[in-house]
Formats: C-alpha cells, sequence, structure tokens
C-alpha cells in the first residue's frame, strides 16, 4: 500500500480545515493508498503564537499573557458575542505573529504572509526561497514536524496544494527543505494557484530543478497516475476530514467545506479568471450533494456548512429548501429571479440559509451590461430586501475602477448602497485587477503592475482615466465614510470577513449557543 502526504502550506484563513486536500483524500481512499493530511497552515500559526515573542512591549506582553483566552474565545462563541471584543482578539493575535517574526523581515497575520523584499510572482524570489528554507518563520516548526512524519513513514510522494499568493513563499521553503533532505521523494505542485501559473500563455515551467510535477486542475488523476494507478473508477466520494485537527480552527465548532461544482455556470463575466483559463464547468447532481453533506454532519456534525461553489445555481438551492439539513449554511449566489420571490428567500431560511454572498460589483446599470454581468439592479434590490424580511444576512461584493466605470458611476453605487443600508450586512469593497491575459485584455492598453513572471494581472491606462489611485481615494476619503455606509464597514468582521460574517447574522436564534 503507497503512502502518500498532501500538505496545506500558511498563510491561508485558519477557520476550517483545507476542502481541497479533503476532497482529494476521499477520492484517493479506495485505491490501494494512505494518504496523510497535514494543515501546515494552522499548525504552523499556533506554532508562532506560542512562541517568544521579539518584543516585550505592553501591547505584546498582554496579548501573550491572554492568548489562551483569546483562543478559546474564537473557538467559542464568547468573541462573536461583542464586535469591540472580536476586534481586540484579532489585533493580539496578529500582534504576536508580528513581534514574532519580525526578524524575518515578513509582514505576517492570521490570513496574510508578504516578505519585505522577495515576492511571490516572480519565480527567481521562490527559488531563493528554496534555496534558503531557513530564513523562512515556519522553518523550525516545519523542520522538526516533517523530519518526524517523513523518517516514521518514508512517503515515496509528497503534494502541496497551493492555492493563493499568501501561500507561495511558504510552500517553496518547504519544497527546498525536502529537495535537500530527502532528494529521492517526489515533489508534486499542484492548486488553484498553479493553475494559473500554468494556464498563462507561453508558460514555461521554472521550476523544473525543484519540483517533479505540477498539476494544472483536478489533482485525482495525476496522482492517482503518478502512485502507478492508470485505472480511475468513474465514482465520486465525499470529502474526508478526519485526519484534520478539526478542534484548532479558529471557529466556535467545526466549519464543514463543501465544493459542489467547479467553474461558474454563468461563465460570461467580462475579465473573469475563470473564464480567461478556460475553467469549464462541472457540478455533482443535487441529490448527491445532499448525500455527501448529510453523512458528512452525520459524523461531524459542524456548527455551519460553507459551500464554496462559485455561485450556487438555483436549483440546488432548491434542493437544499427541498431537504433541510438542519445546519446553517451560506455561499455564494447570483442575483437570480428566484430572489425576486419573498416565498422562495422565506423557504431558503428554513433551509439553514444564514447568509448569502452577493456579487453586485456595481450600482450602474450600464456598468452591469458592459461586464455582462447579467444583473438587473431592479430584481437586485427585490432580492436583498426580500433576503431582510426573510433573516437571511448578505455580503455585498462590489468592484470598483472596472474599465466601464468612472467616478460619476462608481457615485451610483454608492448611491444603491445608501438606499439598500438596511439590507446590507456586510461590505467587500474591491479593486479591479485586469487579468494578464483573456479576450477582453488585448482591447485595452496595458502596463507592467506586478513586476514578476508569475503575475496573473497587469497594470493598464483606464478610459476614464478613473486610476487606481483615484479609486482607492474614493473609497477611503467618499465611500467608506459616508454616515449610511461606515457602519457596515465597521461591521464587516477584520481578517476573517466572510468566513466568520454568519456568526455575526442579524438573527442570534439561528445559533444555538
Amino acid at each position: 500500500m503507497s503512502i502518500l502526504f498532501l500538505i496545506h502550506p500558511p498563510i491561508s484563513k485558519p477557520s476550517e480545515p483545507p476542502a481541497g486536500i479533503a476532497k482529494l483524500s476521499g477520492l484517493l481512499h479506495p485505491y490501494e493508498l494512505k494518504p496523510r493530511v497535514l494543515d501546515a497552515n494552522i499548525e504552523g500559526l499556533l506554532n508562532l503564537l506560542t512562541s517568544s515573542p521579539s518584543a516585550s512591549d505592553t501591547w505584546t506582553l498582554r496579548a501573550l499573557c491572554h492568548l489562551p483566552k483569546h483562543l478559546d474565545s474564537l473557538r467559542g462563541w464568547i468573541a462573536y458575542k461583542n464586535q469591540d471584543h472580536y476586534r481586540r482578539t484579532i489585533l493580539d493575535l496578529n500582534r504576536l505573529l508580528a513581534m514574532t517574526t519580525h526578524p524575518y523581515r515578513v509582514r505576517l497575520s492570521l490570513v496574510n504572509y508578504e516578505h519585505n523584499v522577495l515576492s511571490p510572482v516572480r519565480s527567481q524570489d521562490l527559488i531563493r526561497v528554496a534555496e534558503r528554507p531557513e530564513e523562512n518563520p515556519f522553518y523550525p516548526y516545519f523542520k522538526e514536524r516533517l523530519t518526524k512524519l517523513i523518517e516514521k513513514e518514508s512517503p515515496p510522494l509528497v503534494g502541496f496544494s497551493l492555492n493563493y499568493l499568501s501561500q507561495a513563499l511558504c510552500t517553496f521553503a518547504m519544497v527546498g527543505f525536502l529537495k535537500r533532505e530527502w532528494p529521492e521523494i517526489k515533489l508534486v505542485l499542484g492548486g488553484g494557484l498553479v493553475t494559473s501559473w500554468m494556464r498563462r500563455p507561453h508558460w514555461q515551467n521554472p521550476f523544473e530543478s525543484l519540483v517533479d510535477h505540477l498539476v494544472d486542475g483536478p489533482g485525482e488523476v495525476p496522482l492517482l497516475r503518478l502512485t502507478g494507478i492508470e485505472k480511475v473508477a468513474n465514482i465520486i466520494y465525499p470529502p474526508v476530514y478526519d485526519s484534520f485537527p478539526l478542534k484548532d480552527y479558529f471557529a466556535p465548532g467545526f466549519i464543514l467545506p463543501y465544493s459542489a461544482s467547479r467553474g461558474c455556470y454563468w461563465n460570461q463575466c467580462s475579465f473573469c479568471p475563470e473564464r480567461a483559463e478556460g475553467n469549464a464547468y462541472h457540478a455533482l447532481t443535487p441529490n448527491l450533494i445532499i448525500q455527501d453533506l448529510s453523512q458528512l454532519i452525520l459524523k461531524h456534525q459542524p456548527v455551519l456548512i460553507h459551500l464554496l461553489d462559485n455561485a450556487l445555481p438555483p436549483s440546488l438551492m432548491q434542493a437544499m429548501i427541498k431537504h433541510p439539513l438542519g445546519v446553517p449554511w451560506y455561499g455564494f449566489a447570483r442575483f437570480t429571479s428566484h430572489l425576486t420571490d419573498p416565498d422562495f428567500c422565506l423557504a431558503l431560511r428554513q433551509s439553514g440559509c444564514v447568509m448569502l454572498k452577493l456579487g453586485l460589483e456595481s450600482g450602474d446599470q450600464k456598468v452591469l451590461d458592459a461586464l455582462q454581468k447579467g444583473i438587473d439592479l431592479k430584481e437586485a434590490s427585490l432580492a436583498l430586501r426580500n433576503l431582510k424580511r426573510a433573516g437571511i444576512a448578505t455580503y455585498l461584493y462590489l468592484l470598483f475602477g472596472t474599465p466601464p466605470e468612472g467616478q460619476k458611476e462608481a457615485r451610483k453605487t454608492l448611491q444603491f448602497v445608501v438606499r439598500h443600508q438596511e439590507c446590507i450586512d456586510f461590505l467587500n469593497l474591491a479593486i479591479f485587477n485586469m487579468p494578464v491575459y483573456g479576450p477582453e485584455t488585448h482591447q485595452i492598453e496595458t502596463e507592467p503592475f506586478y513586476e514578476g513572471d508569475l503575475s496573473l494581472y497587469t497594470g493598464f491606462h483606464h478610459p476614464k482615466g478613473w486610476s487606481r489611485p483615484l479609486v482607492r481615494q474614493f473609497l477611503d476619503k467618499e465611500l467608506k465614510r459616508h454616515p449610511a455606509i461606515s457602519p457596515i464597514v465597521r461591521r464587516t468582521p477584520p481578517a476573517f470577513t466572510s468566513n466568520h460574517a454568519p456568526f455575526f447574522a442579524r438573527d442570534e436564534g439561528f445559533w444555538l449557543k
């Protein structure tokens, strides 16, 4: 029986286990394999938090003294009952991480990792990190942890799930350590970020000397073939979370992440990375999804279900209405005509829906039409009001600085939020990044944005002169300071944002404390 290790590297939000590796584990279990999973993100963060910080100022010493209580409050309900308490907890934990890692020239928090000099979008920097793994602040942790695991079981293959830029530098530090100490082990690198790199035009692999295999797209079939299994059964198994430290995550109970599809069923938005990368839409049947979730709920008793899909199709929402799971859930949804039906929204609430994340992007209809969002503002307005009446919290996503938007259009978005302030619980305010490739990019005059051969975005000359500095100034000095909008901005949880927002949802009766 072959053994392989699957590693989730730092840094990503440590509120729930990594769904990608859990899904891989489920798919690999029926074969003659023994996947071992390691969430180096949550383990590494806890290791740093309990290390001695390099500073001894009052704030740092107080944060260190309160560390056990802070962790308990995030893993219980105390922190979520009071916004000020929650914010103080996050600030103190980030302070400890900053002071513990200060000698390493990095800016590290619970949800992000940045180096003062090295960039995750420059392949030469990632190679340099791999050559000097001891310069990474997680090195003492992963040196000891990986050494014990490998000396115990000697896996022929180790796979890393690299999904975010915040993970890249730490991933390559771990890759470099393994390559130096155990050159005979095959190293595999996959995940969303790797897929995006490999689908860049004119891609050439700069990591051939470090990584044995890069995986483009879903990893289950490539992993099976790397272990010598060519005949892959066309059977889908639910994700496996048994090997993760489920009580260690920063949440008041186990959050069950579940992906019911890949890609986006709409797949028409301009400048969409999914469309540019050619990611086709594949979805499980609603019946299979309900079956999987029912089994996982029975086994793990989650406090919340996090549906990870780019957009939940109405057919899945209808299935969840028909077969309520008895556990609160949330996920991303599009503004569709279904949400203009008050009875549908009420039934959605009764099914367990505690919050919907909704990508409006703009409050100007012409901008939405130019971006091919397929959203009608009148329907969006009615949907927000119906969701409020039904008791479902809304996390609204807005995107500023797109090519068809200028300041005039941005102010229409501001006014839309003002008119619907009572229906919006949380806000995500983002500045548009132009993908480095895609069907629309060649129509825009571009310029360097990130100096790196792995960058997924490019700068551009805005057709209306609505540059990033001007957009940022508008957000910071006008939109966020508006008296109707600033309370929504303050209510949005710092750091963990939408991952913790359901616990602050308006109807506390949803949560059994």
